[in-house]
């Protein structure tokens, strides 16, 4: 039987666990390739995972409602159509429940998913690389299957993942001499981690020292563009991003967002946070723990797109697109990113990815909640093209229906508490960027403005709006922060009739 693992994906640079909101097909079900098989849910999107090879569901590993970290096993199929698990359950709990036991099998273990309901399940591995799942190989027969002994390949395929196999040959170690935790004795990333820690690393052995060329003699391959880099397809370099990024890099170093606790009064009402919330509470405080958050201010005078958008309002409507004042904000800040590296750039360990390509995050208000879809290569859009963009992004958040790769990317984001009122704000910059903009309320003011004709100074009524700008002061300086906002500035009071 070639069993084919079914993991949970990857869905976000910044998501690392799951929740299994239904499963479309049952133990024993025939399925083919990209037929969608469960439905999963995480903080930011809602998505229906497919099969990655044609086969019968012959085992789920993890009930709905459970929730479990990107990479573990969910499911397995059997791709040349072999007999499902006794009752759709793992062997184990089948002979368990016969009142046998299967040499070397595991115990199920109890988890207690999110509610407090516990949900049996097969023990996973929690520690998996956080990436985008790899195309894995059947699994090859154990050792004493009648097919015949495994090869040593096999039994290490058989204990570990690609990611741990790359590690011990890295660190010249034999994966059979450590200890495995994940389910059926494999060695996690987190065991081979700990053996490499204590010290306990042997010399590599013969067939590992003929089999791995040392690193002078590994060809380097010319890198790409960023901009090649950046629109190479998401299939061939996400795997690569997220090994050398994994989703807990932040908590690795800065270890797990612990939050006070506070004593209850007898008047108040104790709830616990939704996974949304929750998970927007970690980011926030990691985000701020690690990036030092500076902020700009400027005005801006709207009278120039007001202009436009009442000259244009009736051509948009016939073209069935509404152009917001956001629209117009967004195509001059992409524009101005052009001319300010640095401010799309992000800090990574002790070097600076400057970002070859302008990903503009836009935020979406959920009421409640909130997620921040992209537009992809904002720099290359016209302004309707960046209005119809950003008017369906929207849509498709509010209805939950976005992509997983439509919240991914970003390189800049804005957001516009100003659509409620607030005259401004001081957002928080998200991981993995160096900067975002906040947009005021647009409001008619009293200023004094000099005439063009006479060059006095009059009084006059303008549609103005303030302007924040939080940026990270390990790369972002003050001096960039204020030429960047002067010339946004610059463009928006001065918007051009052709965009």
């Amino acid at each position: 039987m070639a069993r084919i693992e079914v993991p949970m994906p990857q869905m976000g640079e910044s998501i690392a666990e799951g929740t299994v909101s239904k499963w479309l097909k049952q133990v024993g079900d025939t399925v083919e390739r990209d037929e969608p098989i469960l439905e999963i849910s995480t903080d930011k999107v809602d998505a229906e995972i497919p099969a990655p090879s044609s086969g019968t569901l012959v085992e789920i590993a993890v009930s709905e409602g459970a929730t479990v970290e990107v990479g573990t096993v969910v499911a397995y199929i059997d791709s040349e159509g072999g007999a499902p698990a006794t009752n759709g359950r793992p062997a184990a709990e089948a002979a368990a429940a016969e009142g046998g036991a299967t040499p070397g099998a595991e115990a199920p273990a109890t988890e207690v998913a999110e509610g407090g309901v516990a949900v049996a399940t097969r023990p996973a591995e929690t520690t998996r690389e956080a990436s985008v799942p790899e195309s894995r190989p059947a699994e090859p027969p154990s050792v004493g299957d009648a097919t015949g002994p495994a090869s040593a390949e096999e039994r290490l395929r058989t204990r570990s993942t690609p990611v741990v196999r790359r590690i011990a040959e890295e660190h010249g170690i034999d994966i059979a001499s450590v200890h495995g935790t994940g389910h059926a004795g494999r060695v996690t990333k987190q065991d081979i981690l700990g053996f490499i820690e204590s010290g306990a690393v042997p010399a590599p052995t013969p067939g590992q020292a003929a089999a791995a060329p040392a690193p002078a003699e590994r060809p380097a391959a010319p890198a790409p563009s960023p901009r090649e880099a950046a629109k190479a397809p998401a299939a061939a370099t996400a795997p690569a991003a997220a090994s050398a990024v994994p989703s807990d890099l932040w908590k690795r170093f800065y270890g797990e967002v612990q939050h006070p606790e506070f004593p209850v009064r007898e008047a108040d009402r104790v709830e616990a946070m939704d996974k949304i919330r929750r998970l927007t509470a970690e980011h926030m405080v990691v985000a701020k723990r690690i990036a030092p958050h500076v902020h700009s201010f400027i005005e801006i005078d709207f009278t120039a797109i007001d202009r436009i958008r009442n000259a244009n309002k009736g051509k948009w409507a016939e073209q069935g697109t509404k152009v917001s004042y956001t629209a117009f904000v967004a195509w001059g800040t992409s524009r101005v990113l052009r001319e300010f590296p640095m401010v799309n750039s992000t800090v990574s360990g002790n070097n600076v990815i400057y970002r070859g390509n302008v990903n503009l995050g836009m935020a979406v208000d959920l009421n409640p909640g909130l997620i921040v879809p992209v537009i992809k290569d904002a720099d290359d859009l016209s302004l309707v093209g960046i209005a119809r963009k950003l008017g369906d992004l929207a849509d498709r958040a509010r209805s939950r229906q976005l992509l997983p790769d439509e919240i991914q990317g970003a390189t800049f984001s804005i957001t516009n508490p100003g659509v409620l009122g607030t005259m401004v704000g001081m957002p928080i910059i998200p991981k993995g960027t160096s900067a975002i903009l906040g947009t005021g309320a647009i409001e008619k003011r009293v200023v004094v403005v000099e005439d063009p004709e006479t060059g006095e100074d009059a009084i006059a009524v303008r549609k103005r709006a303030l302007f924040s700008m939080g940026y990270d002061h390990r790369i972002v300086d003050g001096a960039d922060a204020a030429r960047f906002l002067a010339r946004l500035k610059e463009v928006l009071d001065d918007f051009p009739e052709d965009a």
